[in-house]
């Protein structure tokens, strides 16, 4: 059973509920520019380009077995932060939060929201 953080789309759209879980995120650890690009997270995908750039052009300085170290450890926050990053962009982009819910799938959350 997985918490998901339930958000109601914004007056006048025929959006379905979107819930959220709240866990680690394996796409976002593995394939951060893709998870970032498929949330519509922009300013947050500009941000990992401009890292992803620096750590090149640091491995020259501290090494490139440091530089992909600091990728990794990069990664492994983007997969525990991806939940919150979703949420906030949620919430900015006028979606409501509804409140949380347990449930096994993202669809019995869902369905659970509409009653």
């Amino acid at each position: 059973m997985t918490l998901y953080a339930i958000f109601d789309p914004r007056p006048g759209r025929p959006d379905l509920p979107a819930a959220i879980p709240e866990k680690f995120s394996w796409f976002a650890a593995l394939l951060p520019p893709f998870f970032l690009m498929a949330h519509g997270l922009w300013l947050e995908l500009v941000a990992w380009l401009l890292k992803v750039v620096a750590l090149i052009v640091l491995a020259a300085f501290i090494g490139g077995d440091a530089a992909f170290a600091l990728y990794l450890l990069a990664a492994i926050w983007l997969g525990f932060a991806a939940s919150g990053l979703r949420r906030h962009a949620l919430a900015w982009r006028g979606w409501t939060h509804r409140g949380e819910r347990v449930a096994a799938t993202p669809d019995l959350a869902q369905l659970g929201a509409l009653q």
